[in-house]
């Protein structure tokens, strides 16, 4: 099943016809553009369809979180999005940059793309013979252009935010787990992206230190970042997230407000995704 997300989404923050009249006789907003914008996309590897035309809108400063059963999709369509894995059709849009999947794409524009995503993986990827300041500072001067001094800057403001100033001189292996995440997160805002991506980012760490992580991007949440966040954390996406989808066998089951689909699910399948959710 395919869902036009955008179009849904559209209809319900313009109630009244695009620049009519409000009940209280102003002019209607527009509605806000999409930051991240997927239309038809599809991923497969040989003869596994792992997602099956994919149609969503992701508005600037929105939190959406995507849950599901293992195998549904969720890391691959972050993967998709961020051209780690190039999708076999449909079209990404992010900001101004629009990617049409079923047609080769050059270097530039890959990186183009992904200068605008930050991604936090399961994995922290830190690199373990580098300080942890080196960490968030090294992809600013080779990305960004910035000198060392403009990175160390941002990094220490950065690594301050997520509670970890007094950590900047030692090295990842000195560093919880729950640290260790905190330092990845650091070190893509350090790329000032407009949309942070979150593939499970607490699903390596124990409940004790996963609160750390989170506790972070209630944070960032709350400061209008626009982000994705691929999660098994059920208290995250109804509490923090505006919006969850529900995705099994690389489709949409369910979208809506975040509260409504975990609460009130439509569909048979969902409901039994979350019952064991649940009873876990």
């Amino acid at each position: 099943m395919a869902y036009d997300l955008d179009v849904a989404r559209m209809k319900a923050l313009s109630p009244s016809p695009l620049g009519a009249p409000s009940a209280s006789g102003s002019p209607a907003p527009e509605p806000s553009r999409p930051v991240i914008k997927l239309d038809h996309l599809s991923k497969s590897f040989g003869t596994f369809q792992a997602l099956q035309d994919i149609n969503l809108s992701v508005l600037q400063g929105d939190v959406l979180a995507i849950i599901g059963p293992s195998g549904s999709g969720k890391s691959t369509l972050l993967r998709c999005i961020n051209w780690l894995e190039p999708a076999n059709s449909g079209r990404i849009t992010v900001g101004d940059l629009s990617l049409d999947c079923s047609k080769p794409v050059g270097k530039e524009q890959i990186t183009t793309l992904r200068r605008q995503l930050g991604m936090v993986f399961q994995s922290f990827n830190l690199f373990p013979h580098m300080t942890v300041l080196r960490n968030v500072s090294l992809a600013q001067e080779r990305t960004l252009g910035r000198s060392r001094r403009e990175a160390d800057e941002v990094s220490m403001g950065l690594l301050e935010r997520v509670g970890l100033a007094d950590k900047a001189h030692q090295y990842p292996v000195r560093c919880s787990g729950g640290q260790q995440q905190r330092i990845a997160i650091a070190r893509a805002l350090a790329l000032d992206p407009k949309v942070m991506l979150f593939d499970e980012p607490t699903s390596a760490l124990d409940p004790e230190l996963g609160l750390e992580v989170l506790a972070v991007m209630r944070e960032l949440a709350s400061s209008g970042m626009t982000m994705i966040v691929v999660t098994h954390e059920m208290g995250f996406a109804e509490n923090v997230s505006e919006h969850t989808m529900i995705m099994a066998d690389g489709q949409i089951l369910e979208y809506g407000p975040s509260r409504e689909v975990i609460r009130n699910p439509q569909t048979e399948r969902a409901r039994r995704f979350l019952r064991a959710v649940n009873d876990r």
